[in-house]
């Protein structure tokens, strides 16, 4: 029996793949095997020992101490993608928010309080502040195409805008999925210099961290318009105001309020809407309980942000997981210790990412605990997991 730990509410379709007779899951559970979350901050949260796994429906993982989890060998995953068609709309409402003034004129008729044909007066008379502009013919770009970023493009083009994305990391499968009108620069420099609109859908990390600057937001095409669904801190709102004040910028849409943003009239402030609908969080916790119940019973790693895609098919046989420092000969180390116990190697996969790897062993008969504990020794070992023969 596993033992999750939910610590938000996760959404009860994601919950449903983990079945009751082989999962306990609880909002309170000691000694958990798996943790599954959305926006709470672990950062300050003592994780007990017994963790070997995190799992967090939604993309981002801000929230969760990734790298204090990569020494321990616990993979961290997220559910990229599962989200991208909310965040796609979001983005598309960003730039008709932003282009058509429609939060100021919204706000402007609330204020009224004529009837008959003194509203209507007012209304025509109101009406002239916020003459906007149209979507096709301008052109966008798109600061990362992963899923959300493609999805964003592709449906940018389908209304009539010209789309240049810029990703030096894209990957095979979002390529294939980007339409072949969607231009890609070489450079930040070269997509804000020809931008009316720019949407960033990028993590926060060092690299990203105030990505757009005053630099790059001073060379886009004048009265232009920022949205930001992406991640507080990928803009640097600083220079966002600054350059709306200037009147460089037409509208900044940020998901991520701030007391400065939040009273700047030119300013749409939202909750951190990006991914807040039913759809978007069923599926983010039907990926992420899918994952880590791979993980759990099989060991197989998809989507984590710290530790490589692996999977390999179960045998009928005894299978051992292992988490370690990506240093030389640690492969051989253990194949030896496996030698020396007599046991023969079925299948063995090892794949690694960054400063870490991981390798999955299947066995034809099960490894003693003694074997167990001199492969834990090996120097560079941060875990090892004794899956046992599959379930059937």
């Amino acid at each position: 029996m596993f033992k999750v730990l939910t610590l938000n509410n996760i959404a009860v379709e994601g919950l449903r793949h983990l079945p009751r007779e082989r999962y306990e899951v609880a909002s309170e559970i000691a000694h958990p095997d798996a943790i599954m979350l959305r926006s709470h901050n672990m950062h300050d949260m003592d994780i007990p020992d017994t963790v070997a796994a995190i799992g967090r429906a939604g993309a981002g993982t801000n929230n969760i101490p990734v790298d204090a989890m990569s020494t321990r060998g616990v993979p961290v995953f997220n559910a990229p993608g599962a989200n991208a068609n909310a965040v796609k709309e979001l983005a598309i409402a960003g730039m008709l928010i932003g282009a058509r003034n429609l939060c100021n004129a919204r706000e402007y008729v609330s204020t009224l309080t004529e009837t008959g044909a003194a509203l209507n007066k007012a209304v025509e008379a109101g009406k002239k502040q916020f003459v906007g502009f149209e979507l096709p013919g301008k052109t966008l770009g798109v600061i990362g195409l992963g899923a959300i970023g493609v999805e964003v493009a592709n449906a940018a083009l389908d209304l009539g805008m010209k789309v240049v994305g810029f990703d030096p990391k894209i990957t095979v499968r979002n390529a294939w999925q980007l339409s072949s009108g969607v231009e890609q620069e070489e450079t930040l420099d070269q997509l804000f210099q020809h931008a009316d609109f720019v949407t960033v859908h990028v993590p926060l990390i060092d690299a990203t961290r105030n990505i757009v600057n005053a630099d790059r937001l001073a060379i886009m095409n004048d009265h232009s318009v920022l949205i930001n669904f992406a991640r507080g801190g990928v803009v640097d709102d600083a220079a966002a105001i600054a350059a709306l004040d200037s009147g460089k910028l037409h509208a900044y849409i940020s998901d991520f309020p701030t007391p400065e943003l939040i009273a700047h009239p030119k300013v749409v402030a939202l909750p951190h809407l990006g991914a807040s609908t039913s759809e978007a969080e069923e599926n983010c916790a039907i990926m992420v309980a899918e994952n880590l119940k791979d993980y759990l019973e099989n060991g197989n790693i998809r989507h984590s942000v710290n530790f490589p895609e692996a999977r390999l098919p179960r045998l009928d046989a005894w299978r051992i997981t292992i988490a370690n420092a990506n240093v030389p000969n640690m492969v051989g180390q253990i194949s030896t210790d496996l030698a020396n116990a007599g046991l023969n190697i079925e299948d063995l996969l090892n794949k690694s990412v960054g400063d870490f790897a991981y390798t999955i062993i299947d066995v034809n008969e099960e490894p003693t605990a003694e074997l167990l504990a001199e492969i834990r020794a090996i120097d560079g070992v941060l875990t090892l997991r004794n899956l046992g023969k599959p379930v059937t």
